[in-house]
C-alpha cells in the first residue's frame, strides 16, 4: 500500500472508528513496514487528536481549506532560500500534512454528522432571529443624526467643503464639494462626525484621507473632516472595525480605544475593542502597526508583524502569531471559531441578531467548538449546528436565547 490518498483515508477512517480489527489490522500492518510509515502514522494522529479536542461544527470546505494552504506555502517559500531538493522535500511534507487536516476534518464531520442525525430530531424553536445588514446612524458635528438605512443613496450632507455621499452598498464616502479644497476653519479641529453601527449593524466608511473602515455591530468610530491640521491623524474607535489606512508617511495615522493606541503609517488590520470583552485585541494583516497600553506607564509599545496579534488585559500585553483572516471573519461574513468559548460566541450572536443571551447552565458557557457559519443565516439555523454537537441545546423566546448543557452521562 503505497498510494498516499488511500493511506490518508484507511488512517482516517480508523481514527474514527478504532473498534473495527480489520481497520486496526491494516493500519498496523502499514506501520511496521517502514519506520517513515510509523513517523507518518504518528503525524496523522497528532493532527486527529488536535482535531478531537472539541466538536466540529461544520462540514470542512476543502478547495478554500487547499487554497489558503497554497497561500501561506507560497508565502514562506518566498521569504525561505533552501536548496531545491530541501524545498521539494518540505513542500511534498507540508502538502500531504495539509490533505491530512482536509481528510481528517472531512472524515471526522461526515462521522458526527451520521452519528448525531438518527440521534437528534431538528428542534423547532418558539421564535426566530434574522441576521444583521447594513445599519448606521450619523452624528454631524452640530449634534443632528442621521439615520443611514432610512436615507436615501446619494447625498446626505455638506460640511466645511466637503461632500458625504451614501452608496447602495453600504457605503458614507467623503469627497471634497465641486474640487475646492475643503475650507479651513478657526476651530476646524473641533469638527467631527461620529458613526455609529447598533446592534445587528455594520458599515463602511471612506474618510476624507482615503482611509477605508468597516464597522462591525455596536460599535462607533469618531473622526474629524480634515486630516490637514496636526502632525497625526487620530479617530477614537468603541468595539470592532476594520482598517486600511491610506498611507502618508508625514502624518501617521492613530486609533485610539479606551485602553490603547495603535499607530500605523499606511495598513490593514483589525481591532476588537468591545467593553464586555476580557482583552483588546489588534491584529496585523499587512504592513507594520505599533500598540501603546494607555494604562500602563512606562511600557514600550509592541510592533506587531503581519500574521501577528496583541493580547492587551489587565495583566498586561502579550503578542501571539495568529491566523489573521480569523480576525476580520465578520467583514468577510462568517463567523469563525478556533477552540472558542461558547460564552464568547454568543457575545458574538448577541450583538449581531440583536438577542439577549440567558444560560440555564453555566456549564454551557465552557463547551469549546472549531468550524465556521454564516453571518448571513437566520438564528436558528446558527444555533442547530451547535446543537448538532450534542453538547448544548438552545430556547429562542421572542429576543431571548436560552442555553442549555446537554447531560451526555
Amino acid at each position: 500500500m503505497t498510494d498516499k490518498p488511500e493511506i490518508l483515508a484507511l488512517i482516517a477512517k480508523y481514527l474514527n472508528n478504532s473498534e473495527d480489527l480489520e481497520l486496526k489490522a491494516k493500519v498496523e500492518e502499514y506501520r511496521l513496514q517502514s519506520e517513515e510509515n510509523e513517523v507518518f502514522y504518528q503525524e496523522i494522529e497528532r493532527l486527529w487528536l488536535l482535531s478531537e479536542r472539541s466538536k466540529v461544527l461544520s462540514r470542512v470546505d476543502e478547495k478554500k481549506s487547499v487554497a489558503s494552504f497554497n497561500k501561506r506555502l507560497s508565502a514562506t517559500s518566498r521569504t525561505t532560500s533552501p536548496t531545491k531538493t530541501i524545498r521539494r522535500s518540505i513542500f511534498v511534507r507540508l502538502r500531504w500534512t495539509a490533505a491530512a487536516v482536509v481528510l481528517i476534518a472531512l472524515a471526522s464531520s461526515v462521522y458526527f454528522y451520521k452519528e448525531n442525525f438518527s440521534l437528534t430530531k431538528e428542534r423547532v424553536y418558539a421564535s426566530d432571529a434574522t441576521p444583521g445588514g447594513n445599519k448606521a446612524i450619523l452624528v454631524l458635528s452640530d449634534g443632528r443624526k442621521i439615520s443611514l438605512t432610512d436615507v436615501n443613496n446619494g447625498d446626505v450632507a455638506n460640511q466645511a467643503g466637503l461632500s458625504i455621499k451614501k452608496t447602495a452598498d453600504g457605503k458614507l464616502i467623503y469627497t471634497v464639494s465641486g474640487g475646492d479644497e475643503i475650507k479651513e476653519r478657526k476651530n476646524d479641529h473641533d469638527v467631527f462626525n461620529t458613526i455609529e453601527t447598533p446592534k445587528g449593524g455594520m458599515w463602511q466608511v471612506l474618510l476624507p484621507d482615503g482611509s477605508s473602515v468597516w464597522l462591525n455591530a455596536v460599535s462607533s468610530l469618531k473622526y474629524p473632516l480634515s486630516f490637514s491640521k496636526g502632525k497625526k491623524r487620530i479617530v477614537e474607535l468603541k468595539g470592532e472595525a476594520y482598517f486600511e489606512v491610506a498611507k502618508d508617511k508625514l502624518h501617521p495615522f492613530v486609533v485610539k480605544t479606551s485602553r490603547q493606541e495603535v499607530e500605523v503609517l499606511g495598513t490593514s488590520f483589525n481591532v476588537n475593542s468591545y467593553t464586555d470583552e476580557v482583552s483588546v485585541k489588534t491584529t496585523l494583516l499587512e504592513g507594520s502597526v505599533k500598540v501603546y497600553p494607555i494604562q500602563s506607564e512606562g511600557q514600550e509599545a509592541n510592533t506587531l508583524q503581519p500574521g501577528e496579534q496583541s493580547i492587551l488585559n489587565a495583566k498586561g500585553i502579550n503578542v501571539v502569531k495568529v491566523d489573521a483572516d480569523e480576525a476580520i471573519d465578520w467583514k468577510n461574513g462568517y463567523f469563525m471559531f478556533n477552540n472558542e468559548r461558547q460564552e464568547s460566541i454568543m457575545r458574538k450572536l448577541s450583538r449581531w441578531y440583536n438577542v439577549q443571551i440567558e444560560y440555564a447552565d453555566a456549564e454551557a458557557k465552557n463547551v469549546t467548538y472549531y468550524g465556521s457559519v454564516s453571518r448571513f443565516d437566520n438564528v436558528s439555523k446558527v444555533l442547530r449546528k451547535f446543537e448538532q454537537t450534542g453538547e448544548v441545546r438552545f430556547e429562542i423566546n421572542k429576543n431571548k436565547i436560552t442555553v442549555y448543557k446537554e447531560n451526555n452521562n
